[in-house]
């Protein structure tokens, strides 16, 4: 039984119900628990409210008078109210309830309740709303510690990293990237920019294997009007446009050999030559340049030419892969789930203790950037509020050692499923039906139970 004891921090409530009774009785007993109580009869009167005063929770009846309670969470929802929001009705059903829950809704309890169970829901959320703060400010502060100029990592080949651009980030020396696709190496070019002297200048990045050669020299040292056939003006090329700041020349390699010369040129004499221009122009820029390939391989295959490969290798910095930084797999995947949940305007979501063993396991060939569309792509396939194993692809679960039978109707997924929805019946027939006991004996939420219950159509 809960005792009627006045809590250190007074929490606010609105009570939404358009019964008078209801609403008096219920503000009676949660003042007495300390509450700090407000009441609404109908959905826009409690949206007015809710608009002059914020609200650690808001109890709202479904069926109501001109604006009823589904009404109001949508609107609540769309005018960013994050407070949680219970959902109570006298003509409850599990598709009720699943479909609240589906809006946005925190929880959904059915009229008539006794006391325990209102102020036991109250509880439950009070504590929630308790540890996801302190789980924000954990993450954020991990993530403070953790990250330099939006690269997220704690390994030691990584630090050692946000050392060495510290150490170059003011110089002009040219720097070299390494690394495998997808590792981050764009991240650090633009930290090494960030970091140094040249920060309130332009950054310009270029794909050099993005841009077909016959366009290439023009991007990047510009044109003269009638240089060529659709010339019709002059055009500042990416050098120009970098002045006094920095331009990363990404996959390096993938440069045309005749473009190599005039690249040497512009680090060895600081200027450049539209093309159809009689004349050369200074430049002020900071060269920075990535690559992939092997370049003293390209090198000695006669891909890339010599002088220009140690004119950039100045300084070089090795980006390791995602593989060899296993320690940095949880940290990535909580900052893409955040980062996904505001794009999606959602809320976080968790991983799976399956699913995370899969991610460590695996091997990484895409290394940050595959990870980034696992997430996503979990996010996207995940019911409720955590990513499970079964959300992961095929190839990811197979490599952690998980099974995933050829024959599509044997499903990991489906699997799972069939022994969910058995374990579930057991629950609820050695409960008796209770919904509440048997979500406790299956150690999940209640509104985990309730999707369940509708997903596989149990009564």
């Amino acid at each position: 039984m809960w005792k009627d004891t006045i809590m250190t921090t007074q929490k606010h409530i609105l009570i939404i119900d358009d019964e008078e009774n209801l609403r008096h009785m219920l503000s009676v007993m949660l003042t007495r628990q300390g509450y700090q109580v407000a009441m609404a009869p109908d959905g826009s009167e409690g949206l007015r409210r809710m608009r002059e005063q914020a609200y650690d929770f808001i109890l709202c009846d479904i069926r109501m008078p001109e604006m009823d309670g589904k009404a109001f969470l949508t609107r609540a929802l769309e005018e960013q109210v994050f407070s949680p929001v219970i959902m109570m009705s006298a003509y409850g059903t599990v598709d009720t309830a699943v479909e609240c829950l589906k809006m946005g809704a925190y929880d959904f309890i059915s009229k008539p309740f006794k006391k325990d169970e209102i102020v036991m829901v109250l509880k439950k959320a009070e504590e929630r709303e308790r540890l996801r703060e302190e789980n924000s400010r954990l993450r954020r502060a991990v993530a403070e510690k953790s990250a330099f100029h939006g690269i997220i990592s704690r390994n030691g080949a990584m630090e050692d990293i946000f050392g060495q651009i510290h150490k170059v980030c003011d110089l002009k020396t040219t720097v070299l990237i390494l690394g495998e696709s997808g590792t981050g190496k764009e991240l650090v070019a633009r930290a090494i920019h960030r970091t140094g002297r040249r920060a309130k200048r332009p950054f310009v990045a270029v794909n050099c294997g993005a841009i077909p050669e016959n366009l290439l020299e023009s991007e990047l040292f510009g044109h003269v009007r009638g240089a060529f056939t659709d010339a019709g003006g002059d055009k500042a090329g990416l050098f120009e446009q970098a002045d006094g700041g920095t331009l990363f020349l990404d996959e390096i390699g993938e440069m045309p050999l005749a473009l190599q010369v005039k690249i040497l040129r512009v680090l060895q004499e600081e200027e450049i030559r539209p093309v159809g221009a009689s004349a050369s122009r200074k430049v002020n820029v900071r060269v920075l340049s990535a690559t992939s390939r092997d370049l003293e391989a390209d090198v000695r295959d006669g891909r890339f030419r010599e002088d220009l490969f140690f004119r950039l290798n100045v300084f070089f910095i090795h980006m390791p892969p995602l593989r060899e930084r296993v320690e940095d797999i949880p940290l990535l995947a909580e900052h893409f789930t955040e980062k996904y949940a505001k794009a999606m305007q959602r809320q976080p979501v968790r991983i799976a203790p399956d699913a995370m063993r899969s991610l460590m396991a695996y091997a990484w060939p895409g290394n940050v950037r595959e990870l980034e569309n696992v997430i996503e792509r979990g996010m996207i396939l995940c019911e409720g509020d955590c990513i499970t194993g079964a959300c992961l692809p095929a190839g990811i679960r197979e490599e952690a050692g998980v099974e995933v039978p050829a024959d599509e109707n044997l499903s990991i997924k489906k699997a799972e499923q069939v022994m969910e929805r058995d374990l579930i019946r057991k629950a609820l027939t050695k409960t008796g039906g209770n919904r509440t006991q048997a979500a406790k004996i299956l150690e999940i939420s209640h509104r985990s139970l309730l999707y369940k219950l509708k997903e596989f159509g149990i009564e």
